[in-house]
Parts: structure tokens; sequence; C-alpha cells
């Protein structure tokens, strides 16, 4: 079954409003119009071939995703503040048929004779006029999406979603979350994310609605949307609880009527901010998640009411998902031995596009080897100790330390640069750059030259918070670089 015929099964002819707030949007419009840019896909490019779609969260963002899903093609969602350097080499890798995408991104469009098509493109009615109806059919099996995620060498990986990864990830969340068609979730994070997208399959697949923003820094506007479109569900990365519970005045102190549950993954936040939302919210269910990309999105959950017993876990797996933590043979760890983190499920990737070599490391005997390390307890629950790969992950964003590192030695003063994660109680993990620079150049003026170098090249997530800079490269006797010893 397609995708979007799974996720459309119940509701395709509601009334009722799907989006809600200053835009809005009813199950039977987003069914009828998506379904119509599906069938004028399916007639100009037919099926199995890439598209890309750069836009924020919008009405425009949803009918163009699911017409890509329907018509059989392959979507790939990008953030539109990519650098144009990444959306380059993804599109040469991938060789789109077309993109979707908004204006105010239009000199991104990418190198070669690709066709570009804009809000107001699909909204004339000459546009309208070439909908034929969408048919065919598509296999469980076939490539739905790819979603792309920094690798570990600082080049995107592309991992392929299936449409039935998609439908198992979706059963499975629905089912643990006990979600209805009275759910509504304030959503803030970006449908190119995978959180983000499990947010919007689910509430559609159940009848529920959701509520968009785009503009977290914001925060009163948080606040005041929870409230004035009654929100009975939130969903977070690590920073965005941190920033609500310590930069916010208001949050702590405000009362939710509606706001039933909050659910958290994209990274581990420190249960002293777990703690500090209990205690300012005991009638709020605080949901502790863990995923990635390579499941689609979720792998596991911890029972809310075990919190407290059990605090720190990531739970254990969702359902229809098998966790092990296995040592390097492949057997299972015991209580208190650190291992890595494995997953079994429908829910697992196809692979990563064009990269055989990545997907055999990664999925061994039908197992996701995740990178993650952790240990268990005598009851089955796992802890995550630490990540195997060289990934930081900064507000919930995949930051890959190499490209970073990459763009700042292409300054001809730097001698060496070593990116990495530092505690920081508002993203979770903060970057910081040490810097190897000649020493007939001064620190500060070199520490700002750095930073502007960045902030052309990189997107603003990437650019280091902190910098040190050093005169001298302590190296071992293999020539290798000692980190930690600059």
């Amino acid at each position: 079954m397609n995708a979007f015929d799974y996720f459309f099964e119940k509701t395709s002819q509601l009334e009722k409003p799907f989006l809600v707030g200053k835009e809005t949007l009813s199950f039977r419009e987003l069914y009828s119009s998506s379904l119509a840019l599906a069938g004028y896909l399916r007639k100009e490019f037919g099926q199995n071939k890439n598209i890309l779609l750069l836009s924020v969260n919008n009405p425009f963002f949803l009918k163009a995703y699911f017409a890509i899903i329907k018509s059989g093609n392959v979507c790939i969602p990008l953030d539109p503040n990519i650098e144009k350097d990444n959306l380059d080499y993804i599109s040469r890798l991938t060789e789109p048929v077309m993109i979707f995408m908004t204006r105010d991104i239009e000199k991104k469009i990418p190198e070669g004779n690709i066709k570009a098509i804009f809000p107001d493109t699909i909204g004339s009615e000459e546009f309208k006029s070439s909908f034929p109806e969408a048919t065919g059919t598509e296999s469980d099996e076939d490539c739905a999406e790819i979603i792309f995620t920094s690798g570990s060498t600082g080049i995107p990986k592309g991992v392929m979603i299936s449409h039935k990864n998609l439908r198992a990830n979706t059963e499975s969340i629905i089912t643990y979350l006990k979600l209805t068609e009275n759910d509504r979730m304030l959503v803030v994070l970006p449908f190119y994310y995978c959180y983000g997208l499990s947010l919007l399959h689910t509430h559609l697949r159940v009848g529920g609605s959701i509520v968009l923003n785009n503009s977290f820094i914001f925060l009163g506007s948080i606040i005041n949307n929870l409230l004035e479109y009654k929100c009975t569900g939130f969903a977070g990365v690590p920073s965005h609880y941190q920033i609500l519970l310590r930069k916010s005045d208001n949050f702590k102190t405000t009362r939710f009527p509606d706001l039933k549950y909050v659910t958290q993954a994209g990274g581990k936040l420190a249960p002293i901010f777990i703690d500090e939302f209990r205690s300012s919210h005991p009638e709020i269910t605080f949901i502790v998640m863990y995923g990635q990309t390579e499941a689609t999105a979720r792998l596991s959950y911890l029972p809310p009411e075990l919190y407290e017993a059990k605090k720190g876990s990531m739970g254990k797996g969702i359902p229809g998902v098998e966790l092990r933590v296995v040592n390097e043979k492949g057997r299972p760890i015991k209580p208190g031995e650190i291992g890595e983190v494995i997953a079994r499920g429908d829910n697992i990737m196809l692979g990563y596009f064009r990269d055989e070599e990545g997907t055999k490391n990664a999925i061994r005997d039908g197992w996701l080897y995740t990178g993650d390390l952790g240990t268990v307890d005598q009851d089955g629950y796992i802890f995550l100790t630490a990540r195997k790969k060289e990934i930081i992950k900064v507000g919930g964003k995949r930051i890959s330390p190499k490209e970073i590192e990459a763009v700042i030695l292409e300054l001809p003063e730097v001698v060496d640069c070593t990116i990495e994660g530092i505690e920081d109680q508002l993203l979770g993990e903060a970057l910081k750059a040490t810097v190897v620079v000649r020493g007939d150049n001064g620190k500060d003026m070199m520490a700002e030259r750095i930073k502007e170098h960045c902030a052309k090249h990189l997107a603003l997530y990437k650019v280091p918070q902190v910098f040190e800079m050093k005169e001298q490269l302590v190296i071992s006797a293999t020539g290798k670089k000692i980190k930690g010893k600059l």
C-alpha cells in the first residue's frame, strides 16, 4: 500500500481542519490537492524519480510532500537554509527531475536544467487544469523518501525510507502514545527532519490536527499557541525544553489546561531538566524517546510511569521494534557492560542512497547497528553511555565535525582545527573550535576572521560558539593529532 493511501485511509473526506492556526487546511482539501498534484507528477515524470522539496512548514510543503509520495516518486525534503554547496552535492548525487521550493530561496536552484515549481505555480488555474488522475501501483518496498543526514565523513548520507517503513513506524507511535482524533500537536520541528515528519504522519492517520510554528525563538508565541489553539501535545529536542525552562519567564508558571503530554527525542536531555519540567507541570506527562533517521523516526520510549525508577533510560523498543545491546562479537551484553545498540523491525531503512558499503556497515543480518553505545539494567531497560560515531548533536541537529573543520582549514593562516562538542545548558552540546594558527597572526583577530568565514559558508547552527586559539600542534609518534593537547 502506498503510504499516502494509508495516511488518508480513514480521513480523506473529513471537512475537519487538519492544519489549524493562522493558515488552515482541511483533510479533504489536503487530500484532493495532493491527489491532483500527484496526477501531474505521474503524467510528467512517471514513477521512481527523485524530487527535491525545500520549504518551511506550510500548506505548500504538505501538498507537495504528499503528492510526491502518492505519485510513486521519491520525495527528498531538505532544509530550505541548506548551504548551496551541499544542495549542489545532493542534486548531483540524486539527479532530481524537479524541485519544489519557495520563491525566497529561488537563487539556490541547483546547477543543471532542473524544473522548479513554486507555491504560486501550483495555485494558478492554468496549472491546475493540467492535473490528470493519479493512478498506478507501488510495492511496499519501494522507496518513498530520502532523508539526508550528516555522515561521519562530513558528506551527507541519504537514508532511503520505504512505504512500509512509514506505515510501520507510524502505527507503532500511534499505539504507544495512544493518539486519537482529539489530539492536536504544536509542531516546531521542521518536516525535513524525521522527528517532525513523524508528527505529521501520526496525526494525519488518526484524524487529529497540527498547529505550525516556525519561530521557536519567540518563546511568547509558543506559549500563546499552546493556549490559543488548545494544543494537547508538544514535541521537542533537548534545547527546546532547556530554553523554555531557563530562558522563558512565563513557561514554568503558565498553566496549560489542554496540554496532556510532551515528547522529547533528538539527543539526550539531562534528567535535571526533565525533573524541572515535571515539577513545574506535574499534570503534563513527559515522555522520553529515542530514535534515528535510519529507523524512520522512532526506536524506543520510556513509559512515563517508570521515569523515576528508570531515570536516565531511553526505555525499551516501541511496538514492532526489537532492541538489543551487543558486544563486538554480536552477543547480548550483561547488565553493567557496555555495547552497541542494535535494532530490528519493519521501520528500518532500505539503506543509504548509492552507498553500498555504508549500508553493509549499518545493516547486518537484518539488524541496524545504531553506532550508539549503552548498557542495560536487570529489567532490560537501555541506558545510552556514548556515541560511537563522531556526530555532534546541537539542538537536535546532527553535525559532522569534519565538515566544519574543512571550512576553517580553507583559511591559509590556519594550521589545524579540531571541532568537538562541549556541554551546553541550552543546546545540550555546543560546538568548540580549537584552532592552531601561525604564530605571526593575532589570535583575537584570527578568531573573528574565522567566525566571519564560517558564517559565509555554513548554516548558522554549524558555526562554533567557542573558539580556543593555539600556536602549537601536538602529534603522536605515528603523526596523529593528539586531541585535547593542541
